[in-house]
């Protein structure tokens, strides 16, 4: 079976920037799991949280490569801030890194400021879920 993706930003909404409102898809899905900015030795790596965010997503990548699938498959991604101010004072270089590494096509988004995550020192979780091709 074939991936079918359409992204669905209906005029009644304000424009969306930096995500889609909706995202509808047919194929296998790949539900991801949250990734933060580990590295290899399960260490969390990065100064601030455009660096963590940076290794987060790239984490969150190398797990959906692994099940067939690219950037554009992503059909709704999570993220969960430590610090909701300082992320937003860095959303364009946070941008940056999503188009750099992911593409302009952005899926159903939400950001969601939490206390803190499961390691102390993470400022960053990326969780999501996609629809590859096949079955």
């Amino acid at each position: 079976m074939l991936t079918g993706m359409e992204r669905i930003n209906p005029p009644g909404l304000g424009r969306p920037s930096g995500f889609s409102h909706a995202v509808a898809a047919s194929g296998r899905f790949v539900f991801l799991a949250g990734q933060t900015a580990l590295d290899e030795e399960n260490r969390i790596v990065g100064d601030g949280v455009v660096e963590q965010f940076e290794r987060a997503l790239s984490n969150l990548l190398t797990a959906l490569r692994a099940a067939g699938g690219e950037p554009s498959d992503l059909c709704s991604v999570t993220i969960y801030i430590v610090d909701m101010d300082d992320y937003r004072a860095h959303a364009r270089e946070i941008g940056a890194v999503w188009k750099r590494l992911a593409g302009s096509e952005y899926p159903a988004m939400a950001g969601i400021g939490v206390s803190r995550l499961w390691d102390a020192e993470a400022l960053v979780e990326v969780q999501g879920f996609a629809v590859v091709a096949g079955g």
